[in-house]
């Protein structure tokens, strides 16, 4: 078995929105110690289109000598065999749970049919999700703090305690609109509500993690480094949590 504790190339493929595939990815990545550098490609309907994702996957697969791994979930015909040929481990994030419905309640899957009806069904529920999962990642990690009065949840906490997927889950399941903002080793010395929180305190809510957990995260991402020490890791916790407490 080949270990590489460093990075891979993951793909995430979709004919629809890639998000399913995105999550279900996450999920399993977590499990693993090694850092992913990851590409999302959705609405891969043609096999143009999936022609060129292919064309990314040899890329990788030339560039690292190390096949990449895809995330995928595409029905069209023809589009799923094209990925299927590229030189990766690819996992069907759908089939091996829609082959045992189809097993348990005799019934052949119609996935387009299914897909027509969900949007045209609860359209201002879909379209305002999909606007919470943009507005979302449009405030990840701190990128910006304009227009906050849209946010439905401004979440604070230390780098790496898990607000990024905590928000991305808030916003796909429940259409939350998630801002979320890291204090940095820096912020730590002079550890302060911002300026721009303060009108917004009714949005504001914490996530912590232990001092253990977090740096075993904070090691895989920078093995050695001050900033994953559990020295560090504890300092900012206990600050962090003090301000949590005012």
């Amino acid at each position: 078995m080949q270990i590489n504790n460093q990075s891979r190339d993951v793909f995430y493929v979709s004919d629809g929105t890639a998000i399913t595939c995105e999550t279900l990815g996450h999920v399993v990545l977590g499990q693993f110690p090694f850092i992913p550098n990851e590409k999302t490609f959705p609405f891969v309907e043609s096999q143009d289109k999936v022609a060129d994702v292919v064309k990314e996957i040899e890329t990788s697969y030339q560039r690292n000598g190390v096949k990449p791994l895809v995330f995928f979930s595409i029905v069209v015909p023809g589009v799923r065999e094209m990925l299927l040929e590229a030189p990766a481990y690819s996992y069907d994030v759908l089939e091996s749970i829609v082959q045992k419905v189809q097993d348990d309640i005799q019934m052949a899957p119609a996935p387009k049919l299914q897909r027509s009806r969900s949007v045209g069904k609860d359209s201002d529920t879909y379209f305002d999700r999909i606007a919470a999962i943009e507005y979302t990642l449009a405030h990840d990690d701190g990128i910006t703090l304009k227009g906050l009065e849209q946010a439905d949840i401004i979440l604070l906490g230390v780098s790496r305690s898990g607000k990024t997927p905590t928000s991305l889950y808030m916003a796909m399941q429940f259409g939350l609109r998630v801002v979320n903002y890291p204090f940095i080793a820096e912020d730590v010395k002079m550890m302060r509500l911002l300026p721009e929180f303060e009108v917004h305190r009714h949005k504001l809510f914490g996530l912590t993690i232990t001092p253990e957990r977090l740096n075993k995260i904070r090691e895989n991402r920078l093995s050695g480094s001050d900033y994953a020490s559990e020295e560090q890791c504890k300092l900012e916790l206990d600050t962090v949590e003090a301000l949590f407490r005012r």
